[in-house]
Parts: C-alpha cells; structure tokens; sequence
C-alpha cells in the first residue's frame, strides 16, 4: 500500500469513528433526555384523573334571544352566592348517611362549587320572568338597591329517604332597610344512589327552588 493509499484509509476511517462517535452521542442524548421525562413525571402530575360525570344545573327556563329589560340601579336586583356549610364547599355531591355521618357521591364532579351554580339559576330564573333588571357584576352587584342572598343549607342525596335535597334559606335585602326571610325547599324521592340518578334530580329540585323563590321576590 502507498503512503497515499495509507492516508486515504486512515481519513476514511478517522471519518467512520467521528460518525460513529456522533451517532453515540445522539442516542445516548436521546436516551438521557427520554430518562430525565421518566423521572419528571414521577415528580409531578400532568392532570389529575378526568372524573366519570361532571354535573351542572340548567334553568328550565331562560330569558329569550334579543330580550331585553331596562332599569337603574334603585329597581335592579343583584343576586349574591349564597353562604354554605362546610360540604357545600367542594365540587362534588354530599350523601347524607345518617344524622352525624356525611360521604361524597362517586363518580360525579360539579364543573363549578355549588353555590356559584346555585346563583346562576337562580339569576337566569328570575331574569326569564322579564319583571326585574338582574345585575351580575362584580362591581355593580352592590350597587343594587335590592339584593338576595343567603344560605344554601343542602343541595346533596340522602340516603336514609333515597332522596335528593335542596335548601335554601333566602334573605332579601330591599330599599329602606327592608329584610326578608324564607326558607325553601325541593324533594325529589325515589333516587338511587348513582350519578345517573342524582344528577337530573338535583337539577329538577333546584330548577323548582328557583322558581319558587322568583315568585316569592316579584
């Protein structure tokens, strides 16, 4: 072999290695970087467990398209979330097992904490009449000579009656220092102790505690 020849080889082989060598580092990159993902999301959570059912409550009836109601702020009606207790205060479906004793219904997740939801029917249902200006604003709510809040006392299942509740103390606030106070309440019997179930009831029972409280404010 010629000196030449020698270096020519020696060239194609210095290249063969450096290629080789390049070849190892991506793999050996790759590798690296797939291990580093593997032991990050040991770490951390990507999102937590989609739940089976995510319930929320729609109005039976609602203000039609293009409706519109006019007023000042001395005629408006500003609807505030209601006060809950404790296991109210979790998007998911309390179970009344017994007088002392309260669990979560499986497998169903409220899209929102039930007091918002609440609020929601409550402000459609009273806007669909068409009697009343309904401020929703963070701002402008309390500017609203007329206010309703109060205290939404269960909105869950009992088990010992196979039963969905809803209770709600309202508390209206009107010009002049005026303050009302009524108790309502919705019982749906019958209801087996699954999402299916107690869904649609507690949308039946809050569509029907908000109608009665329409009523009640005029």
């Amino acid at each position: 072999m010629t000196g030449e020849q020698a270096m020519i080889e020696n060239s194609r082989e210095t290249r063969m290695a450096l290629a080789g060598g390049r070849g190892l580092l991506r793999r050996t990159g790759a590798m690296g970087a797939m291990a580093a993902l593997l032991a990050l999301t040991g770490c951390i959570s990507l999102g937590g467990k989609v739940p089976d059912q995510l319930l929320t409550l729609s109005p039976a009836v609602t203000a039609s398209a293009g409706s519109a109601t006019s007023g000042n702020f001395n005629n408006a009606i500003a609807v505030l979330d209601p006060g809950t207790p404790r296991e109210l205060d979790a998007q998911r479906i309390p179970v009344q097992i017994d007088d002392t004793q309260i669990a979560y219904l499986q497998n169903a997740t409220w899209v929102e904490k039930p007091a918002r939801l609440f609020r929601d029917l409550l402000s459609e249902t009273i806007r669909a009449k068409g009697d009343r200006l309904v401020i929703g604003g963070a701002d402008e709510q309390y500017a609203a000579a007329t206010k309703l809040t109060g205290q939404l006392l269960m909105m869950g299942y009992d088990a010992r009656s196979q039963s969905v509740v809803i209770r709600y103390e309202a508390v209206l606030a009107r010009p002049g220092g005026d303050i009302r106070t009524r108790r309502f309440e919705s019982v749906v019997p019958g209801i087996g102790p699954t999402a299916d179930q107690v869904g649609p009831a507690l949308n039946r029972a809050a569509n029907d505690v908000a109608a009665q409280v329409a009523q009640w404010i005029g």
